[in-house]
């Protein structure tokens, strides 16, 4: 059989290689695709962001990294030369499958707009330059737009969330008077970890109930942060900043369930669900105060798929007891599993057997193939960064749940395994041997979190749950005796100037 001379060899491979949409093709710059929210001046988000995808010169999307020493850069500057603002742009993120994420956070605002360049070596990609007409608002303006339906569309916000569907079919109305005669009695206790707002006028006030409110802050700064972006309805409610759900109450009973705020829920609770402070609150400090949040875990995410360890590992503190049981496992089967417990509280007496592990950074999570995701106190609000990594996750099975569970189906986004983790080594041994599936199915997991995921859609789901609260309450709600303003913080209104009309104090 004849060969093909070297060239001609080198010639078919690139050929076979641009077909397939892979790392050897070429980029074209001008076929690439760039899309997102950060390309819309009215989406006020803390960090704006948008994404990036390599297409090569047949017109096929990369499905990998691109070849090269070439790379893709984004330059965000104001449109015009006399506003000096200071803007943060990391390099884009890469998520390893032909696509990029491009944040930058503001700082101040621009009047008359931003220029974006976004550029593969020097090239520009797409439709760059892309302007944004101001003003163009930073986090910290408060700057609320006056028509929420206005502020939805151009969110592109949801218009059906089953979760705040199913949460509200308890509560066909909302008695102000029965919850302000019994959550303080149920709830408000010396041990309680309940506080009372009102946001009336797009001022939200506050009184806490109970001992163990500090987490406030956390349901303060995204209140906050959406009334700067949003007029919000006028309500009264109370939110629950521990742990466990608590309303236990079913619908059928005499009196009936009372709509209490959570982060979490659970099949035999009542509460309405929101999305966790973790998650509120690494999107607010992202590329700030936080390493990881819901962006930052998109470009992070360790090897591909064929180098990554063939375990399934896990880290993390004794909070329930199942955690012990995954050390054990691991001990006794090493080559299928790799688990540590970080920091002993609940079982102190089990550390001298089962060891304590050191810290592990999240990103090295996925070094491994395979990641275990077991409750703690209530579910694990790991779940979400481990759902957008690229590692497939083995989800226990729990009566607990995030807002966005729902959307998410056992072996198509994730593999389970049951409650007393019985059947763990054998999904291991399942996902090892049916490579292509287990991959497959993480595959559609991320992509499933990356839609689910984007930060603006927290912002989406948060107003939408307080609408649909102030839809179902009847009553006028009130500034109750105790309560106190929560201020906007010192500067959101005296650097910015709005071209919309900004609610004042005086209006109250």
């Amino acid at each position: 059989m004849r060969r093909l001379p070297r060239a001609a060899l080198l010639q078919l491979q690139l050929a076979l290689l641009v077909a397939a949409g892979a790392p050897g093709a070429p980029v074209s710059a001008r076929r690439s695709l760039v899309w997102g929210p950060g390309l819309q001046a009215a989406v006020v988000l803390p960090v704006r962001y948008f994404y990036l995808q390599a297409v090569n010169s047949e017109g096929r999307n990369l499905t990998r990294s691109p070849p090269g020493q070439t790379s893709f850069k984004v330059v965000v500057k104001s449109l015009s030369p006399k506003e000096l603002v200071r803007i943060h742009v990391p390099k884009p993120l890469d998520r390893n499958d032909g696509t990029f994420l491009i944040r930058y956070r503001m700082y101040e605002t621009v009047k008359e707009g931003l220029k974006i360049e976004v550029l593969y070596g020097d090239e520009h990609v797409a439709q760059s330059p892309y302007i944004l007409k101001g003003p163009v608002y930073h986090e910290y303006c408060a700057c609320p737009e006056e028509d929420p339906q206005a502020w939805q569309t151009i969110l592109s916000c949801p218009t059906k969330e089953p979760q705040i569907a199913k949460d509200f079919a308890s509560f066909p109305s909302i008695n102000l008077q029965q919850m302000l005669n019994e959550v303080p009695k149920r709830f408000g206790d010396e041990r309680g970890a309940v506080v009372h707002y009102t946001i009336l006028n797009n001022h939200i006030y506050r009184r806490s109930l109970g001992k163990y409110t500090d987490f406030k802050m956390f349901s303060d700064e995204i209140l906050l942060s959406l009334a700067r972006k949003v007029l919000l309805p006028d309500l009264e409610f109370y939110i629950n900043l521990g742990d466990w759900p608590l309303e236990h109450r079913n619908v059928s009973e005499t009196p009936g369930p009372v709509p209490i705020i959570s982060w979490c829920g659970s099949l035999d609770s009542r509460d309405i669900i929101l999305p966790t402070y973790d998650i509120t609150h690494s999107t607010l400090e992202a590329m700030r105060g936080v390493t990881n949040d819901l962006l930052s875990i998109q470009g992070n995410t360790g090897p591909s798929w064929i180098n990554k360890t063939e375990k399934a590992f896990f880290r993390g503190r004794d909070s329930r007891e199942e955690r012990l049981q995954l050390v054990q496992l691991s001990k006794e089967n090493p080559q299928l599993l790799d688990a540590g417990i970080t920091g002993y509280f609940f079982f102190q007496e089990k550390e001298k057997e089962l060891g304590k592990a050191k810290l592990t950074g999240f990103f090295d999570f996925f070094k491994y193939k395979y990641q275990v995701n077991v409750d703690g106190t209530v579910a694990a609000y790991r779940y979400p960064y481990l759902m957008l990594g690229d590692s497939l996750v083995l989800k226990q099975d729990s009566p607990y749940y995030e807002h966005f569970y729902l959307a998410l189906k056992p072996w198509k986004h994730y593999v389970p395994v049951k409650r007393n983790l019985s059947d763990l080594l054998e999904k291991v041994k399942w996902a090892k041997e049916n490579d292509e599936e287990a991959k497959k199915i993480a595959k559609e997991g991320q992509l499933t979190a990356r839609d689910l995921l984007q930060p603006h859609r927290l912002y989406c789901y948060y107003y939408r749950v307080l609408q649909k609260y102030a839809e179902h309450q009847a009553s006028k709600p009130e500034v109750r005796d105790g309560m106190e303003l929560v201020p906007q913080p010192e500067d959101s209104t005296s650097i910015c100037e709005c071209h919309r009309k900004n609610p004042s104090r005086e209006e109250l």
